[in-house]
């Protein structure tokens, strides 16, 4: 029918004008000449009542369906016209749902925090329980209850970070060691026997190189009771050595000195790389240093809460950034905290 023929017409021509528009008024302009009351659409429309009235209801279905589509198209134009950069933007985007998925980034857990699980499991199976104390200490527990006096010279070889406090109060500092949190413990057990690891960060004002950082991760292990001997620390010792690097390894303790231990001990394990026969890594001597150990001193112990006539202990701190670096082969200690992806890859 002609009505038919106009109606297709006119939508052509409004599409056309419309893909022209520029602008807001021109929009509006448009919307007015083909969808107004007195537009090109309304003015087709009146004309159904010249056709017959059986043809009626499909034209008038015709021209709703005609008014939808302009109206859509117009919707779009004012879009694309107020947003077009971003909308260009999002279609170029669009994800094809047809393409293979992205195997996603799953997160690992750090090495460094590997191997404190693995020394927890160990310490665990012999009785030690984990004990946090705060990053944050006083100097007086950081120093003076574990016997290092104001003008110690042990002080000068923990390069210390002190915290800004108001005048007059007592200094604060980041823990230079794990140590600090023996006080802690001991205070809250005494005088019952306890047996405790104290991992944490510590902090220490060092220049930072392929062996230090000013950051790093320690873990103390404390163990006190009556008739405690220095045999026993060393079975301790030993025990952990065969678990964290296999059957076999032996330990040895060469004489040192902390101010918080008497008699002090550096402990080494024999090379589990080169079973003790000499390598790089052990710089052909056979053995590997691990950290250091002794006998809580009188004075800590003391401080503490404890009778140092009637209960003894040991103690030992060691970096697992050390143990993870001698176990894994890692020639740089910075490689923990620079969060390279590639070195995380290694231990998924």
């Amino acid at each position: 029918m002609a009505i038919a023929d106009d109606l297709s017409a006119l939508q052509k021509q409004a599409l056309s004008a419309l893909a022209e528009a520029e602008g807001a008024e021109r929009l509006a302009e448009w919307k007015t000449v083909y969808l107004g009351k007195k537009g090109q659409l309304t003015q087709l429309s009146r004309s159904l009542g010249a056709i017959a009235a059986e043809q009626r209801p499909a034209a008038g279905q015709a021209f709703n369906a005609a008014r939808e589509a302009l109206e859509a198209a117009l919707a779009d134009r004012e879009a694309r016209v107020r947003y077009g950069d971003q909308l260009n933007a999002f279609e170029a985007d669009q994800v094809d749902i047809t393409m293979p998925g992205r195997q996603p980034e799953v997160g690992r857990i750090h090495p460094v925090n590997q191997t404190l699980r693995e020394i927890f499991d160990i310490f665990g199976d012999m009785g030690f329980q984990i004990w946090e104390s705060p990053e944050v200490e006083t100097d007086e527990l950081n120093y003076g209850l574990l016997n290092f006096p104001p003008d110690h010279p042990a002080r000068d070889m923990q390069d210390t970070f002190y915290v800004e406090t108001p005048p007059g109060t007592e200094p604060v500092v980041l823990r230079t060691h794990t140590s600090a949190g023996q006080i802690h413990a001991m205070r809250r057990y005494a005088p019952e026997p306890i047996r405790v690891v104290l991992p944490g960060k510590c902090y220490r004002n060092e220049q930072v190189s392929y062996r230090s950082e000013v950051q790093f991760s320690q873990f103390e292990f404390l163990a006190v009771g009556r008739n405690i001997t220095l045999a026993d620390m060393k079975g301790t010792l030993g025990a952990m050595a065969e678990r964290l690097f296999g059957p076999g390894t032996k330990v040895r303790l060469r004489p040192s000195y902390f101010p918080f231990t008497e008699p002090s001990a550096e402990m080494d394990v024999s090379c589990f790389l080169c079973s003790g026969k000499g390598c790089r890594i052990c710089k052909y001597s056979g053995w590997l240093e691990i950290g250091g150990c002794g006998m809580v001193h009188p004075n800590v112990l003391r401080n503490g809460g404890y009778d140092p006539a009637e209960f003894s202990g040991f103690a030992g701190g060691f970096g697992p950034e050390r143990i993870t670096i001698l176990k894994y082969g890692i020639d740089d200690i910075r490689w923990f905290l620079s969060g390279d992806e590639r070195l995380l890859e290694q231990f998924g």
